[in-house]
């Protein structure tokens, strides 16, 4: 099994951005030094708590400072943006990366966001396949374009100068485009079963409970099923809230208390999820339970896995048993509260939980 990062990234909006900032960009190029595979990176433009803004600036950021590790959109919210910048943005951050991009997508779920974008009201899956669809379409060949969607219209046929290069726009380092992975969230998800079809992979969200989690297989496995091909667990990436301390009762304070960093996201979360959203049947698999009953106390002990190496090594391998094979482990990057123990965590998972959760999997431990 693989290890990477899944980075909101989710702070207290009272601290500087400028530091938030560069916390993050330190938490991706310790990443890459202990070796995790790859690294994913969220965007919101209205959210001070998410005070990334775009995905791919900060990649940016990273891009030559990294030098193993792949780095991943985590998500383009599609409806936000104009295609034709998306695909020219993407590619140039691919040949900066110089083929290490993965190109996370998504309708967008902030809906602060979408208000602001003017797509608030409207159907948001409609734009978001439309506007993939175009920069596919982008990618594929060279200028003049004359794409007519209900949402989008680009072309370059009256300003083509083909002879200096003028009218087309650049196409990805990886031939034909990155490979594209997808957020899932809802319960059985058909988005993934869409997705499979088209050859995009999925991340299964770090706040699902593990039986939600355990649902979208089944939905990947069809969809792949749908076209012909076989569904293979490698493709299959999963994010999961950990922290590893050397000891249990720092590991339980920093971990689950409501003064540390998961209790401060799921505080958060549920706010935007639960009060704001009406997605409660995420946190809970009665539905006829109260909302009032899901509290970031109870989801932090659900839905963290939190304790030393051997604690974490046992979890981890309970948390597969629910919810089957899966190729990726996407560590759910926080808030660092007390920087040490942020570091140590990610230390302790890369160098000591993952060869031995590895090892187990190889001896046949399920």
């Amino acid at each position: 099994m693989k290890l990477g990062m899944f980075m909101m990234p989710l702070h207290p909006p009272g601290r500087n951005a400028w530091e938030t900032l560069a916390e993050d960009r330190e938490a991706i190029l310790l990443a890459d030094r202990l070796g995790f595979d790859e690294a994913f990176v969220g965007e919101h433009v209205t959210d001070l708590a998410e005070n990334v803004t775009s995905s791919m600036m900060f990649l940016a950021s990273v891009a030559h400072a990294t030098t193993r590790i792949r780095l991943g959109t985590g998500t383009i919210n599609m409806p936000n943006a104009h295609p034709a910048n998306v695909a020219a943005q993407v590619a140039m951050l691919d040949h900066m990366l110089q083929g290490r991009l993965i190109v996370g997508i998504s309708p967008g779920g902030l809906m602060s966001d979408a208000e602001v974008f003017g797509n608030y009201e409207k159907d948001r899956n409609a734009i978001f396949l439309e506007a993939i669809d175009m920069v596919l379409e982008i990618w594929k060949r060279d200028g003049p374009y004359d794409l007519h969607g209900e949402h989008f219209h680009i072309s370059t046929g009256k300003t083509m100068i083909p002879e200096i290069g003028q009218g087309t726009i650049l196409k990805p380092f990886q031939q034909p485009h990155p490979p594209i992975v997808v957020t899932a969230v809802a319960p059985h998800s058909r988005g993934v079963t869409e997705a499979a079809k088209r050859g995009w992979t999925p991340i299964s969200a770090n706040f699902l409970l593990p039986e939600w989690v355990a649902s979208h297989w089944p939905r990947y496995a069809e969809g792949r099923e749908a076209v012909g091909a076989t569904a293979d667990p490698a493709d299959w990436r999963v994010a999961k809230c950990i922290f590893v301390a050397d000891d249990e009762a720092t590991a339980q304070r920093y971990g689950k208390s409501p003064d540390g960093p998961y209790h401060f996201y799921f505080k958060q979360l549920l706010r935007k999820l639960v009060t704001a959203g009406g997605r409660s049947n995420l946190f809970k698999l009665d539905q006829a339970e109260p909302d009032s009953a899901i509290t970031p106390e109870r989801v932090a002990d659900q839905l963290v896995l939190a304790g030393t190496v051997d604690s974490v090594v046992e979890q981890l391998l309970a948390f597969r048993r629910t919810t089957g094979d899966f190729g990726t482990l996407l560590y759910a990057c926080m808030d660092w509260k007390d920087e040490a123990l942020g570091r140590r965590s990610m230390q302790l998972l890369a160098e000591q939980v993952m060869p031995k959760v590895n090892a187990a999997l190889a001896a046949g431990e399920r």
